[in-house]
């Protein structure tokens, strides 16, 4: 039977370093951090210890050496198996080669914008895009700070880059349209949010937009 293959992307990260050679957890701890992978995988020393674990107990890794040195508390060197290389290339190439779809808070966030107020949606986004170019000037830092290190070391951080420029574009476009009111629907959103700051019951409230917006918007949300 094949080993079970976890699905922590940490996992992943711990049998590619046991792959370049036998580590125990605080050297893959620190490897990981000194390569700046926490930036890509999230990492801390507990979870680390629960995934070498579970790679163990299903014999993607194993124990090959107990050492001490001087006073230190004894540290268990591990080394992956077949098995663990097999499980690696198989997921590497499972995770290159298939997109697949990945429920971001953002996207979540902006499905369900209209239940803001228009200018305090815009005020948010305008503190989020303050933090994404915050963002880019630290990758940016980072970068410089690595010359000579080569390409495929780093490669994650183009990947990052190109995502983080994609959304201040987006970000950036999307508070000047609101501000302008260029925005599809707009209008109906921010009278939308005027009536449901009065006291009219939630019908009524409909009953007007339907009447304000009959030629310009539908409220049949199951339509297609």
């Amino acid at each position: 039977m094949a080993a079970a293959r976890p699905s922590n992307p940490l996992a992943l990260a711990v049998l590619v370093l046991l792959y370049e050679r036998p580590m125990h957890p605080y050297e893959i701890s620190t490897t990981l951090r000194e390569r700046h992978k926490e930036d890509s995988i999230k990492l801390n020393y507990g979870s680390l210890y629960s995934v070498v674990a579970s790679l163990q107990k299903n014999g993607l890794i194993e124990v090959v050496e107990t050492v001490r040195e001087g006073n230190r508390p004894e540290r268990t060197i591990y080394a992956i198996t077949e098995d663990g290389k097999t499980a690696m290339i198989d997921w590497l190439t499972e995770l290159v080669s298939v997109p697949t779809k990945e429920y971001t808070r953002f996207e979540a966030a902006l499905s369900l914008l209209g239940a803001l107020e228009p200018q305090e949606a815009i005020r948010l986004l305008e503190l989020r895009l303050a933090s994404l170019e915050m963002h880019r000037r630290a990758g940016e830092a980072v970068m410089a700070a690595s010359p000579g290190v080569p390409r495929i070391f780093i490669i994650e951080f183009e990947f990052t880059t190109a995502l983080l420029n994609a959304e201040i574009t987006f970000v950036r476009d999307l508070i000047d349209d609101m501000r302008a009111e260029r925005l599809s629907g707009f209008t109906f959103w921010r009278r939308m949010h005027e009536l449901r700051a009065t006291d009219l019951p939630p019908a009524k409230v409909n009953e007007i937009l339907e009447e304000e917006f009959r030629n310009e918007i539908s409220l049949d949300w199951d339509a297609p």
